[in-house]
Parts: structure tokens; sequence; C-alpha cells
């Protein structure tokens, strides 16, 4: 199974986006990040678009819109002939009205300088407050009189079922305030990180979305924000296939309010390398290497020093089953740095109960 690949910001004035490199998961496999401008062609709007109660297409973006910001950024990288500088674009939701605008990390991180234009053709320079590569989630701050904000409610995405239907607005190829419309395609799904760590519980849609959207809504029926569009599935060439991702709306909110008071975020880290091949019940760790050389079990990590070992399958969490490498991350990340949990663990033909203290994440996992 191919994996999506993340979305980067569009290459102003450019048709097509630089590739770029991810690691899966805790660990192990690479994929190439490349996109391929396709033409969209949006479709008419369906009668039965909304449930009820519920929004029309519509009125979900007039409702919306103005909350919605294009991000342009402008980054330096080191060349031939000394420093170049390159633009990128992406978009963003506003969050408050004391000027936060919430984007994708990978928007934002090599930026040097942010330029926010709204949708009624504003422009304000913005500053970063703050990024989370482990959720691709950032905050950028604008300061413009409160009384030209207008935050988006954030819904919640936990609540989020098949079929229910979506909106996204962005800025795909560097054409701002586009309106496009879908469905909830599954939920819970598992995309990697800048940082290469897993993102859980992420939203997939059929709604088309394409470089540039990076950062903006994915909006509800109600017109609330649903999670923040942030990779998608290609083909074998590389050209859109209807398969997108979106950072779910609780995960964005819970960092965001993070990093808007100014504190540290954290994760919570065991230091294992998973078997994203094995097919049994549990979570496998490794036998083998990751793609850097790292070991299966990071030497002096926490799982290091509960005593874990390569080929030990995880298949309980304080007492409640593991079925998956998916459902370990998923249940792991409800935890806090400096927790202790209990594994249960099989060992050949043996099973074992281990205590681990849960360590802070470290900025990659080869860490």
């Amino acid at each position: 199974m191919k994996r999506p690949r993340r979305l980067l910001p569009a290459a102003v004035g450019a048709l097509a986006v630089a590739s770029a490199i991810a690691v899966a998961g805790c660990g192990g496999g690479t994929r190439t990040v490349t996109q391929t401008v396709i033409k969209q062609v949006q479709a008419p709007e369906p009668t039965s678009f909304h449930p009820t109660p519920g929004l029309t297409i519509k009125q979900i973006y007039d409702n919306a819109s103005p909350g919605v910001v294009d991000i342009k950024v402008t980054t330096s990288s080191p060349g031939v002939f000394g420093t170049q500088q390159s633009e990128g674009e992406g978009s963003g939701v506003v969050y408050d009205t004391k000027g936060d605008i919430l984007t994708d990390e990978h928007v934002v991180t090599t930026a040097h300088h942010a330029t926010v234009t709204f949708k009624d053709g504003r422009t304000a320079t913005a500053t970063v407050v703050g990024t989370d590569p482990s959720t691709d989630v950032a905050v950028i701050r604008v300061h413009v009189p409160a009384s030209e904000l207008h935050p988006i409610p954030f819904a919640n995405s936990s609540a989020a079922q098949v079929g229910d239907p979506v909106v996204a607005i962005g800025s795909p190829f560097s054409l701002p305030e586009t309106a496009t419309s879908g469905i909830v395609s599954y939920v819970g799904r598992s995309i990697q990180a800048p940082n290469n760590y897993t993102i859980t519980g992420s939203i997939q849609t059929d709604a088309a979305i394409n470089p540039g959207n990076s950062g903006g809504p994915l909006l509800d029926a109600n017109g609330h924000v649903l999670g923040l569009n942030d990779q998608i599935q290609t083909n074998g060439s590389s050209q859109s296939a209807g398969v997108g991702f979106a950072i779910p709306s609780n995960t964005v909110a819970q960092v965001a309010n993070t990093i808007i008071a100014g504190k540290p975020v954290k994760h919570p880290y065991v230091g294992v390398e998973l078997d994203p091949n094995y097919a049994g019940s549990g979570a496998q760790i490794s036998t083998q290497p990751d793609a850097q050389g790292n070991p299966p079990v990071r030497p002096a990590g926490p799982a290091a020093k509960a005593g874990l070992r390569p080929g030990d399958v995880i298949t309980a969490i304080n007492g409640h089953s593991i079925s998956s490498t998916e459902q370990f991350i998923e249940t792991v990340d409800k935890f806090q740095p400096g927790q202790t949990i209990t594994l249960t663990v099989k060992r050949g033909s043996g099973t074992h109960t281990i205590k681990l203290t849960l360590g802070n994440r470290p900025n990659a996992p080869a860490g």
C-alpha cells in the first residue's frame, strides 16, 4: 500500500512542487513527496448535500471563507552562488480575535517571512508563534484589529463518521478561496508527520485538495473546522487520486492551545521501532535496524530501560488489548510523558508484564 504524501506549499508562479523525503511512523520506510498539477473540475453542488441540521455548500463557503487566509512564505537556502530565496504558499484558519491563525507546520517551518492575505484582499505580516512537527500544526500571528478577524468554530473530530459531507477551502496552485466538496471517506487513519512520527486519528476525504491547500480547513456540514488539510495519496504517476487526509480538529486545537499558552508541546515516547508488516494481533518490535541504521530498541530510551527486546509483541496496555501497530500508537498518545504504563508482552512462548515510564518524544524517531 502506497503511503500518503504530505502536501507541500504550492510553489508561487510554478506548476510543480519540489520533492521531499519523510519516514514512516515510529521509524522505518521512506516515501518521496512529489506533486503534479491536475486540473480540477468542480462538480455542481448536490441538492442533498447537507443533513438536517446543516448548510448548503454556498452557505458554508459564505460563512467560513472570511476566516480562511492565504499564506505566502519566503524561505532561504544555501546555493552555489550564495543564499537563495524561494517562495511557497499555503492556507490557514483564523482561530481567535487576538490574531492567531492555524496552519500546517510544513507550510511555515523554514519561513523567515510570511504574509497573510484575507478574503477581502487585506494583507498582514505574520510571525510564527510556535510549531509542532509531531502533529504538523503551527500557530502564526498577525496584528490587525479584532473586528477584522473572523474565527471559524471547531467541530469535534471524534464525532466524524464515514459519509459525512465536507467542504475544503484553500489556495490550491495559488488559487486562493477555492472551495471543493466531498465526504468523509474514512476516520482514524494514520499519516506521517514532518518529523517522521505518526499522526493518529486523521480524517480521510475525497474532497479535492492539492498543494496550496495545506493548512486550510476541512469543514463539516455546519461550517465548523473538522480538520486541517495535510496530505494526499497519489497513484503511480503522481496524479491526484481523490484520497486526501486532514489532521483532526481535536488534535489541532489541543496543540494550538498549548502553543498559544506559551507552553512546550510534549508527546509520550516509548523508543521502539515497530514492524509495519507484522500481521498478528498486537504490535511487534522490529528485529531489524531502521533505514538509518538505528536499533529497533533505542539505546537508553524508555523501552530499553524497561527491558523490552527486539521481536517482543505488545498485546495490551494497562490491561486493554492491543490489536495492531496503529492501535498501540494511538493508545500511547493518550498518555503524558512521565506516566508509567503496564505492558503485556509476548516473548517467545512466554508472556511478561513490564512497567514502562514514558519519556518525552525527541525531535525525530532516530533519536
